[in-house]
């Protein structure tokens, strides 16, 4: 890990009391519950700027009539694929 700062917070009685429930239930010690709680919401936030991303693509270049028929064909396909 690289290397760390100490900062201090101020929650809510109940956000504290969940986090302790949460750190006696993993083990973990209070700033590896913050440490990675914080990690999680930057990583979903990371993931929903690529699914906008994503989306926008589409929206400015839609998919053509040709690359939706090549789309079809290939769920036709693995329909007809046996999965045993």
């Amino acid at each position: 890990m690289s290397a760390t700062a100490k900062i201090s917070i101020s929650l809510p009685a109940e956000t504290l009391r969940a986090a302790d429930r949460e750190r006696r239930l993993t083990r973990e010690t209070r700033s590896e519950i913050f440490r990675r709680a914080v990690e999680e919401l930057v990583q979903r936030r990371k993931e929903r700027q690529e699914v906008d991303r994503y989306v926008a693509g589409y929206v400015a270049e839609p998919e053509t009539a040709e690359e939706s028929w090549v789309d079809e064909l290939g769920k036709e396909r693995l329909e007809q694929e046996s999965w045993d």
